[in-house]
């Protein structure tokens, strides 16, 4: 078992001469752990560890931009190696990781561990394996004296609903010169993702009227109106179930609709006045989720509320968008899966059910782009979450070769 521990200090950079492909699998190593040291749960902060990957590039000698939110306490980070004039490919991660809490752990998250092959620690397979070949990659892109320049999209909030690359890719929008196509990172045994669900998220907070429980009738349970919210939904998602793509290269072949948290009520003998909850439509189509969720607030606002506002009038129903992010759908020959699947030595190409920030570059900047990268979903998320090596490196070899093509000044 070796332990990798954070060090104050920025990783050791190397010269622009000091580039052999056999010192990537080190820096690799220890840019990873440092960025598993920072305890980047979405809740938190991530400035401190954009800071520390601003301080390695500096040593460098590159600079990136930082996109702020209107906190203060989150920042997103944008960084050219190349000519800023031209037109360029996008890498791009997200920095924040999920929770911890209320997992089993065998040894620290925040401490990355390297045994048999696999290295373990919370973010190595979500994203910050990615982020971290990336960073290591940055001394091959300079000695490389790129034509075509590559570009770090390295983001946050992205496991709350893809919030924080949506600010930087406005600004993207804006650019004179937009980026010809965008590889996301996310974890997927490194094939080609030309497609992803997307999904719109809702809460419905009901409204009731208390009363104690021997009198029921003079009150309006908030628990009994939601339940036939609930009832409708599973109703919505059978059908959507009977209608499976033919053909369809996702795992599951059909948008997908749920119930996902309830909560309401207050003691056995008081009728509930208020209950919330919340549902979740995963689309296939680009904006399927939202079209099925506002359906189905449409229907509970013309089937459900007015009878309970007959009952009494300051009772009903308030929704909220808890998220919202489209799907992807690219086009099985179109450039940048051509371009994935020659860097990636593959010509197969698949889809998956997970979102992913892919789709909001292409509907926010009308960038074209796939998802690729080192690991399996089925490790994220997960106590003792690991991303093997030999991942990490076929991830290596791909941004090489893409180095290799940018030096030529490929479009």
């Amino acid at each position: 078992m070796v332990w990798f521990v954070h060090a104050a200090e920025p990783s050791p950079s190397l010269s622009k001469n000091q580039t052999m492909p056999s010192q990537r699998p080190d820096r690799i190593r220890k840019l990873l752990a440092d960025l598993v040291a920072f305890d980047t749960v979405s809740d938190r902060s991530n400035l401190p560890l954009i800071a520390h990957i601003e301080s390695y590039l500096a040593t460098l000698g590159v600079k990136g931009k930082r996109i702020v939110d209107e906190t203060g306490q989150k920042a997103s980070l944008w960084v050219t190696i190349g000519p800023e004039d031209q037109p360029g490919l996008v890498l791009s991660g997200h920095t924040d990781v999920v929770p911890v809490a209320g997992q089993t752990w065998s040894h620290d998250p925040f401490k990355l561990i390297e045994r048999d092959g696999k290295l373990y620690g919370r973010g190595t397979t979500d994203m910050k394996g990615f982020v971290a070949v990336c960073l290591a990659m940055v001394p091959e892109m300079l000695a490389a004296k790129l034509a075509t320049p590559i570009h770090l999209a390295i983001s946050y909030d992205e496991e709350i609903g893809c919030v924080g690359v949506r600010p930087m890719l406005r600004e993207l929008a804006r650019k004179p010169v937009k980026p010809l196509g965008c590889f996301v990172g996310e974890p997927t045994e490194m094939k080609v993702i030309i497609g992803h669900k997307g999904k719109h998220g809702v809460r419905a907070t009901f409204k009731g009227l208390a009363r104690h429980s021997s009198i029921a009738p003079d009150g309006v349970n908030a628990i009994e109106y939601a339940a036939e919210l609930i009832t409708e939904i599973r109703r919505r998602a059978e059908r959507l179930a009977a209608k499976k793509e033919q053909g369809s290269l996702y795992d599951v072949p059909h948008s997908t609709l749920l119930t996902s948290i309830v909560h309401g009520g207050a003691a056995l003998n008081i009728v509930p006045d208020s209950c919330a909850v919340e549902f979740e439509c995963r689309g296939i189509g680009i904006t399927e989720s939202r079209e099925v969720t506002d359906a189905i607030v449409a229907w509970a606002k013309a089937e459900i509320e007015p009878a309970m506002k007959a009952r009494h009038g300051d009772c009903g129903i308030v929704f909220e968008e808890i998220l919202d992010y489209p799907a992807l759908d690219v086009k099985a020959d179109a450039p940048i899966v051509t371009l994935a699947k020659n860097l990636a030595g593959r010509n197969d190409h698949a889809k998956v059910a997970f979102g992913t920030e892919a789709g909001l570059f292409v509907s926010m900047a009308d960038v074209p782009s796939v998802v690729i990268g080192p690991g399996g979903i089925a490790q994220a998320h997960t106590p003792d979450e690991f991303v093997a090596m030999s991942e990490l490196e076929k991830c290596g070899d791909f941004v090489a070769k893409l180095i290799a093509h940018c030096a030529k000044g490929n479009a």
